[in-house]
């Protein structure tokens, strides 16, 4: 093979190599990086699995959840200390309110009514978020990016909301919603669990 057909090799299998790594999984038509940076800031995370959020007979969502390391077990990952991301692709409109619902049921699920109250004015605050944002629609992308020094950021497409609502008890708390005993959606957990 001559030199410019060496070249154009290496160069396709380039290519097909960063394509592979660039997106790790896609469920639903919504491609998710394996690797992730929150903020610019702190560790890379992996992409420890993805599910997609089913309501009745319409699917709502792809989540995806990022840790700093690969996590089976639902104790584990929500044990985990350091940086998380919960990625939220929506797939149908959804207002605030149904939004908010969702988590808030998520939360009095999977949380002692101790936790509740110790978390309520935090959680109210991220409702607070949330509501400010009206309305979500197919193809926006929700972060819930937690840094331990900072605490939970909610990002819709890239662009921060509100102030980032502190500690390590809210955000594991916000994490049960989807790897609770009582979790939002079975197969979303088994999904964002790797299975």
């Amino acid at each position: 093979m001559n030199a410019p057909g060496r070249i154009a090799v290496a160069l396709a299998c380039a290519a097909a190599l960063s394509a592979g790594h660039a997106a790790a999984a896609e469920l639903a038509g919504v491609k998710l990086e394996d690797r992730a940076r929150l903020s610019g800031a702190g560790p890379e995370l992996v992409l420890n699995g993805i599910g997609l959020r089913t309501r009745m007979v319409f699917d709502v969502y792809v989540g995806g959840l990022y840790l700093t390391e690969k996590k089976t077990a639902a104790a584990d990952a929500v044990a985990l200390a350091g940086p998380k991301r919960v990625a939220i692709h929506i797939l149908r409109e959804l207002t605030a309110q149904q939004f908010t619902e969702s988590l808030s049921e998520g939360i009095r699920n999977n949380s002692t009514p101790a936790e509740q109250a110790a978390l309520k004015a935090r959680v109210d605050g991220l409702l607070d978020i949330m509501n400010a944002i009206k309305t979500v629609r197919k193809g926006d992308v929700i972060l819930l990016d937690y840094l331990p020094e900072t605490g939970v950021q909610v990002l819709v497409n890239g662009q921060p909301q509100g102030r980032p609502v502190p500690g390590e008890d809210f955000q594991r708390a916000l994490l049960r919603i989807w790897l609770g005993d009582r979790p939002a959606d079975a197969a979303l957990k088994r999904g964002m669990l790797g299975g």
